[in-house]
């Protein structure tokens, strides 16, 4: 069973102003997760934009300008960061915000720091130009990149006491992690390429007519560029339906956090189904009113019961 471990009472005055850094930068970066940590207790609120701090600078080592030895020379920096933070070196007097506060947080939750490790692993590969021949191949980097931050997300949510498969949560949040990843994938095709990036696999590519790839807002001449979306959709599809059975095991708030985030992804999946060309004409989004139905949804715990309707303890058994 994985649980939460009580934060302490009292923060003092340098780690929240940590902390609030790290809210600030989570608000001005990633719209979709602050809307959706939104629905957490401050702890672990706090905990969360802590771990999307950390990553965000992973991440933008990887997405920058920089020569790719300079960034693999930063990304090896930041890992000597995370063995410092793993090991409660950093002090709260110290000038780094971000690792501050999650030095605090990892004493006050049990979060995996090894997870961290993967994602720049994964950042690793972008900065070294790696491409993926198939499925299986793309998996390992989107498990690096977002299923390890599904896994340290567990460790602040914990699972509730007793629930019943609770060993199984792990590899929920993973799944649920490369669901978000694959349909951040298909929402960000033309951008990417833009980038020199591919990350589709290229059997699937190549199976479309689309191994030409995509650098205009049209897709390449010949090309089932509608049946290549519509397939990935499809296997994003099984892998929210899959990762979703983490809901049930999750206490209200720490569901209806989940259920937000994920929901918002579903719906943007949905959209680009209908509309497969758009994502090489712009990033596609949700507006503001959908994203708040998407949040009161989970508040309600609607996704929740819909789960545990279709997830019995003799099913996840048989899956064991």
């Amino acid at each position: 069973m994985i649980r939460t471990v009580d934060s302490p009472p009292h923060v003092s005055a340098p780690v929240l102003a940590a902390y609030s850094y790290c809210e600030a930068v989570t608000g001005q970066q990633a719209r979709n997760f602050a809307y959706g940590i939104r629905l957490l207790p401050s702890a672990k609120r706090r905990a969360m934009s802590a771990l999307y701090a950390f990553s965000r600078r992973v991440d933008d080592i990887g997405d920058g300008d920089l020569a790719d030895e300079v960034k693999l020379a930063r990304l090896a920096d930041t890992r000597a960061l995370l063995a410092r933070i793993r090991e409660g070196e950093v002090e709260e007097d110290d000038t780094d915000p971000v690792a501050v506060a999650l030095t605090h947080a990892a004493r006050a939750f049990p979060i995996p720091l090894g997870g961290l490790d993967e994602l720049i692993d994964g950042v690793q590969m972008d900065a070294r130009g790696e491409t993926y021949e198939t499925w299986d191949d793309l998996k390992v980097y989107c498990r690096c990149v977002a299923g390890a931050i599904g896994r340290l997300s567990l460790g602040v949510f914990g699972t509730e006491p007793g629930v019943y498969g609770a060993e199984r949560a792990p590899e929920y949040a993973d799944t649920l992690g490369l669901a978000l990843q694959l349909t951040n994938i298909l929402r960000d095709v033309r951008e990417d390429a833009q980038g020199g990036r591919v990350y589709l696999p290229a059997d699937d590519l190549a199976k479309f007519g689309c191994s030409a790839g995509f650098h205009g807002p049209t897709p390449p001449e010949g090309s089932d560029f509608a049946g290549l979306v519509h397939f990935e959709v499809r296997r994003a599809r099984a892998l929210f339906a899959e990762g979703y059975r983490l809901l049930p095991m999750l206490d209200r708030r720490s569901g209806a956090c989940v259920a937000a985030m994920a929901g918002i992804y579903r719906r943007l999946l949905e959209r680009i189904e209908r509309e497969p060309e758009a994502v090489l004409r712009g990033r596609v989004s949700l507006p503001g009113h959908e994203k708040a139905y998407v949040a009161v949804r989970g508040l309600s715990g609607l996704d929740t019961r819909h789960v545990s309707r279709h997830v019995s303890p003799r099913s996840v058994r048989r899956r064991a």
